[in-house]
């Protein structure tokens, strides 16, 4: 019987049922921490702080005092799951692709499906586009600190 540490312990645990739903779930958990965290920061530091009525009227207000932050929320959360999601089930590019983008697409989904009534057109296509952007430059960090 081989113990933890051990050279072929790691082999029996990939093999093991629920193995990779496991690692899928670690992901998932790093990721929604991440993104609960830097969320919450944005939200004491940026809103209570920073944003004002008067900023928050025109586009570029908006744009640099919700979207640019939420992107960037977004995107440290998709890195930090893609980060802990690990081998060899990180090497399936589906598996890997669900693992980083299930809790912000999660997570964009519940907060339009709360704010539904209050939801504006201008709200709907930029929080989706910073969605999609931010999960781009999350993968694609994850993926150059691969390849590095």
């Amino acid at each position: 019987m081989t113990r933890y540490g051990s050279p072929g312990a790691s082999a029996r645990e990939d093999e093991r049922p629920g193995a990779a739903l496991f690692a899928l779930a670690r992901a998932w958990a790093a990721g929604a921490v991440v993104l609960l965290f830097t969320e919450y920061v944005q939200a004491t530091v940026v809103y209570e702080h920073v944003a004002t009525a008067a900023r928050m009227e025109t586009f570029g207000g908006r744009l640099l005092l919700i979207h640019l932050p939420n992107a960037l929320c977004i995107g440290l959360a998709v890195w930090a799951a893609a980060r802990i999601h690990r081998a060899p089930f990180r090497d399936s590019v589906p598996w890997h692709l669900t693992s980083a983008l299930t809790v912000p697409v999660a997570a964009q989904l519940l907060n339009m499906g709360l704010q539904w009534e209050r939801l504006s057109a201008e709200g709907l296509l930029m929080s989706n586009a910073v969605l999609a952007v931010a999960c781009v430059a999350g993968w694609a960090a994850d993926r150059l600190q691969e390849d590095a």
